[in-house]
C-alpha cells in the first residue's frame, strides 16, 4: 500500500505507528485525539479503503482519484476536503513545478493524498510532532500547518519569477531585441499564470476555514496561525498579479521595439533602394549622353566619308575614267560632294543625331 505514515496521536504524543488503515481508525484506540494517515499516489483500491474506514463522501474520493484538481476547499458533512497545488522551482528543467496535495480533515482524523514528492509532508509531519502543545490541538493545528507550509513553499518560486522578470526588464530597457527574449516572456507568463492559478484560491480558503472557526470551536492558536498563513498567501497572490501585468506590458514593448526595429531595417532598405536607383538614373542619363555623343561623331564621320568616297573614286590612277577629261568635271565632283552632304545632314538633323 503507498501509506507513508500512519499515526495515533494521544494528546499531541504519537502512541501507535499502525500498519495497516484498520488500526488507524480512532475508534480502534481508547482515547485517540487525532489519526495522521499519510498516502503517496495511492490507488483506487487503496482510496476505497480510506473513504470506507474514515466514512469520506465519494465526490471528494472521486476527485483524489482522478488528481488534476483546481485548488478548492469544499465541505461535505462534518468533513473538510482541501485540494492544494504546491510549487517549486526545477533547478534541473529551469521551469516551475507543481505538485497536489489532497486533505480529508475530520473530527479527529487527517488523511493527506499526495500526487508528487513534493512538499515532504514527512519532514512537516517530524515538526509538527515536535510541538506537541499544538498537535494536541487536532485535525484543525494540522491544516493549518499542511497550509503554512505549501504557502511558504510559494516564496521562492516568487523570488524566481521576480528575477526572470528583472532580467527580461533589463534587456528591454536596454534596448536591445533579441528574438529569445519574446520566447522568455511567453515561458514566464505562462508559468506566472499557472502559479496564478496555484495560488489564488488559498486566500478564499483560509477565510473560509477562519470564518468557520468559532463554529467548530478551533482554538485561538490555530487561528492565529491560519490568519498568518492568510496574510504570507496575501502577499504571495498580489505578487504574481503584478508579475502578470509587467509580462503582459513587457510583451507589449517587446513587440513594439520588434516593430521599431522593422520599420527602421525597412527605411533603411528603402533609403538604398532609392540610392540605388538614383545612381541607376545617373548612370543610364551618362550612358544616353554618351549615346547621343557617339551619334554626332558617327553621322559627322558618314558626312565626312561622302566627299572622300567621291575623291577617293577620281583619285585612283586609271587613264580611261568618265568624266575624267571632262571640263566640268571638277564643279560637278564638288557639287556632289556638296549635296551629298547636305543630304546626309538634313537625314541625320531630322533624326535628332545632329
Amino acid at each position: 500500500m503507498a501509506m507513508i505514515d500512519n499515526a495515533i496521536y494521544v494528546e499531541g504524543r504519537r502512541v501507535q505507528s499502525p500498519s495497516t488503515l484498520a488500526l488507524g481508525a480512532r475508534h480502534q484506540v481508547p482515547r485517540c485525539d487525532l489519526a495522521w494517515i499519510g498516502l503517496l499516489r495511492p490507488d483506487p483500491k487503496e482510496l476505497d479503503a480510506v473513504a470506507t474506514e474514515f466514512d469520506l463522501h465519494e465526490n471528494a474520493v472521486e476527485d483524489a482519484r482522478k488528481g488534476h484538481q483546481r485548488a478548492k476547499l469544499e465541505r461535505y458533512g462534518d468533513t473538510l476536503f482541501l485540494v492544494l497545488r504546491p510549487a517549486w522551482f526545477d533547478q534541473s528543467e529551469g521551469t516551475v513545478e507543481f505538485g497536489e496535495v489532497h486533505l480529508f480533515v475530520g473530527d479527529r482524523f487527517v488523511v493527506s493524498v499526495r500526487h508528487a514528492e513534493r512538499p515532504d509532508l514527512a519532514a512537516l509531519r517530524a515538526q509538527v510532532e515536535a510541538d506537541p502543545e499544538f498537535l494536541a490541538l487536532g485535525s484543525e493545528a494540522v491544516t493549518a500547518a499542511v497550509l503554512d507550509e505549501v504557502v511558504d513553499g510559494y516564496a521562492p518560486v516568487v523570488e524566481v519569477l521576480q528575477d526572470g522578470i528583472d532580467a527580461i526588464e533589463d534587456q528591454l530597457f536596454a534596448g536591445q531585441v533579441d528574438p529569445g527574449v519574446s520566447k522568455r516572456i511567453y515561458q514566464l507568463l505562462s508559468e506566472v499564470l499557472s502559479f496564478q492559478r496555484a495560488t489564488k484560491p488559498v486566500p478564499a480558503m483560509v477565510k473560509g476555514l477562519l470564518r468557520g472557526a468559532d463554529k467548530y470551536g478551533v482554538d485561538d492558536e490555530v487561528q492565529h496561525r491560519l490568519r498568518n498563513v492568510l496574510d504570507h498567501a496575501l502577499r504571495v497572490t498580489e505578487r504574481v498579479d503584478s508579475f502578470r501585468s509587467l509580462l503582459e506590458n513587457a510583451l507589449t514593448l517587446h513587440a513594439t521595439l520588434v516593430s521599431q526595429e522593422q520599420n527602421e531595417a525597412m527605411r533603411r532598405m528603402t533609403s538604398a533602394s532609392l540610392a540605388q536607383g538614383e545612381e541607376s538614373r545617373q548612370l543610364a542619363r551618362a550612358a544616353h549622353r554618351q549615346g547621343e555623343e557617339v551619334k554626332k561623331i558617327s553621322s559627322w564621320a558618314a558626312i565626312l566619308f561622302a566627299p572622300g568616297l567621291i575623291a577617293g573614286v577620281y583619285g585612283m590612277n586609271f587613264d580611261h575614267m568618265p568624266e575624267l577629261h571632262w571640263r566640268y568635271g571638277y564643279p560637278v565632283a564638288i557639287l556632289g560632294m556638296l549635296a551629298l552632304m547636305g543630304v546626309l545632314w538634313a537625314i541625320f538633323r531630322k533624326r535628332n543625331w545632329l
